[in-house]
């Protein structure tokens, strides 16, 4: 259960693309939620830290007064439990520890701040804390309009991603309780992979009716597998969809069926 969201912000209007998704899922597991802005700490000509006394306090004054907007914001949104904390050195580092820290159990990033949008999917610093924070996180995409505010999105359609295993399974109690929160329906997808053949000459009719065999084995026990599920879950009121593909590469074929699915959120476990 998510108990604690951690919102690092940056005070960029692309870093607060992700607050009306923090106000969507807060509500639902009545999570409190921490606003953390890091004052980077600059150098002088020799690379030492270089220290304003004067200027560091009227950057932690703005900070401190930019933060308190947001929670205000957020309050009148209806989500409670709201508190800011501000730190001094590296965005990433500092995020980081507060998250391993701090019992945090969601961290809430939008794909880029203040830096500005580029060619890559996300920022370093937010590259950084998906992979060493080791918690879960929620990934907003920067492009939507900073007119958007805080208004609360409403989740219709929440695409999950799974592969069978107990593992990929972590993320449907989550799953389960926005759709019931939101009357969201919930589809469900596994992508079999075909098999793959190192020999460069042509595949013999032998091979190819065995890859054929391995597929249709692995597609039954799919959809026994989702038999199964929506079995387990027929008691819950969900709008359950489940779906089977064949392809190439999962991955690829998970990226274009959730753009397909004009899904609002995508549920991923990590492993």
């Amino acid at each position: 259960m998510l108990n604690h969201i951690l919102v690092p912000l940056d005070g960029s209007t692309l870093a607060e693309c992700v607050l009306p998704h923090v106000t969507a899922v807060a509500p639902v597991t009545h999570a409190r939620v921490t606003l953390l802005h890091v004052l980077q700490k600059t150098q002088d000509g020799g690379g030492s830290p270089a220290v304003d006394p004067v200027e560091w306090h009227l950057q932690k004054q703005n900070a401190e007064k930019y933060l308190e907007g947001i929670a205000n914001r957020l309050s009148e949104a209806g989500i409670l439990g709201v508190e800011s904390v501000i730190l001094e050195g590296n965005p990433a580092g500092s995020v980081i520890d507060f998250a391993r820290h701090n019992n945090v159990d969601l961290i809430a990033l939008s794909t880029h701040g203040h830096s500005g949008l580029s060619g890559w999917n996300v920022s370093g610093v937010v590259q950084k804390i998906l992979l060493r924070s080791y918690k879960s996180t929620l990934l907003v995409r920067a492009y939507m309009p900073s007119s958007a505010g805080t208004t609360k999105i409403r989740y219709k359609r929440l695409f999950v991603g799974m592969d069978g295993s107990a593992r990929s399974e972590f993320v449907l109690p989550f799953a389960i309780n926005l759709a019931q929160f939101y009357k969201s329906q919930l589809i469900l997808e596994t992508v079999i992979e075909k098999p793959r053949q190192i020999n460069r000459m042509p595949v013999s009719q032998e091979i190819a009716e065995l890859a054929d065999q391995f597929v249709k084995k692995n597609q039954q026990a799919v959809a026994s597998y989702f038999k199964q599920l929506l079995a387990q879950f027929s008691t819950k009121d969900l709008k359950i969809k489940t779906h089977i593909s064949i392809g190439e590469n999962a991955i690829a074929v998970l990226h274009d069926l959730a753009e397909e699915s004009n899904a609002d959120l995508v549920l991923l476990v990590a492993h």
